[in-house]
């Protein structure tokens, strides 16, 4: 993405918390951070001293009378629907941290107010900007893979560990976001199964298996109960495979793949090559495709509809692991 040399909307962070600090730094560094908005005094603090001389306000009311063109919202999950929808009715631009909700009803009643309102709702999947995975699209639509066969992913570590939310709902949104973009369709059914070990019906690891009608499976693996940190995203084609390691930051395409001969499989090994990609962070290319959808109105990469979506998943999931694993099957897609 070039980068925008003019003057840029103003911004509002709401949250300067473990992730809000991040958006505050990015949001900074483009000159775009106007207001931080912050409850705890502890916050308030950490706010003043990364953004010497931003404006640090502990009250909502003060963002949504201020001018500025957009609200970042970084706090806790079960939050980001009363406060995106109260920022959506007080005419602010709005990019709120994921998930967009905790139901999709809600976040279909987000999507809805911010199109009658002709605003951006922007949801944040920050993997989805990230320039490996923006690589490894690329290559499984140009064709380079062949036909999408199996996908997994592992995003397993010790901690940070939540009270508010699962490990389903904490992780699994990024990679749910990137095999959604990867398929280009919704599964037909999802399976999962988890266990809770540190809190009582609060799963620590969750392993998601989704089915889409063209064959392709895929399964995300989370846990925060883990001895080492792993970020891995592998997907299989019936041509070529790629993996993406994103702690080791390196995106690696093998050629590799099985023939039929005389009515056996036969593996075809070859050699991995490292596919390069720019080090831009994510995090600063998705502040800016923010900045830049403000400007534009142009939709953005991670819109209230993609974001629907993944919650669409994540609902159903929620609803296998609740029931040990039963089968949930996902009806065709409803308009937003």
């Amino acid at each position: 993405m070039a980068r925008v040399t003019h003057a840029l909307p103003s911004v509002a962070v709401i949250g300067c918390g473990y992730w809000g600090k991040n958006l505050v730094r990015n949001f900074g560094e483009l000159s775009a951070l106007a207001l931080i908005c912050e409850s705890s005094e502890q916050g308030r603090q950490r706010a003043v001293e990364l953004a010497r001389g931003c404006e640090v306000v502990a009250e909502l009311d003060a963002v949504w009378n201020s001018a500025v063109a957009g609200v970042v919202i970084a706090t806790p999950a079960e939050t980001h629907f009363e406060v995106a929808k109260s920022a959506l009715e007080a005419g602010k631009h709005v990019f709120v941290e994921k998930p967009l909700a905790l139901s999709y009803e809600r976040g279909l009643e987000l999507v809805k107010l911010a199109e009658r309102r002709g605003l951006i709702l922007m949801v944040g999947h920050v993997l989805e900007y990230h320039p490996a995975i923006s690589r490894l699209v690329g290559l499984a639509r140009s064709g380079e893979l062949g036909k999408l066969c199996y996908i997994y992913s592992n995003r397993l570590s010790l901690g940070k560990i939540r009270r508010e939310e699962n490990i389903l709902w904490s992780f699994a949104p990024h990679d749910l976001a990137i095999i959604l973009r990867l398929t280009g369709a919704m599964p037909l059914q999802v399976v999962a199964c988890g266990g809770s070990y540190l809190q009582a019906n609060i799963p620590d690891v969750t392993i998601t298996n989704l089915l889409f009608d063209n064959g392709i499976r895929a399964h995300v693996h989370v846990s925060w109960l883990h001895p080492f940190k792993e970020q891995r995203f592998v997907v299989i084609g019936s041509e070529k495979m790629a993996s993406f390691d994103d702690i080791a930051k390196k995106l690696v395409l093998y050629d590799q793949h099985v023939d039929i001969r005389n009515g056996e499989p036969v593996p075809v090994k070859g050699d991995g090559r490292e596919i390069e990609f720019p080090a831009d962070e994510p995090l600063k290319l998705e502040c800016e495709a923010f900045l830049k959808a403000i400007e534009t109105l142009e939709t953005p990469l991670t819109d209230g509809i993609s974001a629907l979506r993944v919650l669409r998943v994540l609902q159903a999931a929620q609803r296998s692991l609740m029931t040990n694993g039963n089968q949930v099957g996902l009806p065709e897609e409803r308009a937003a």
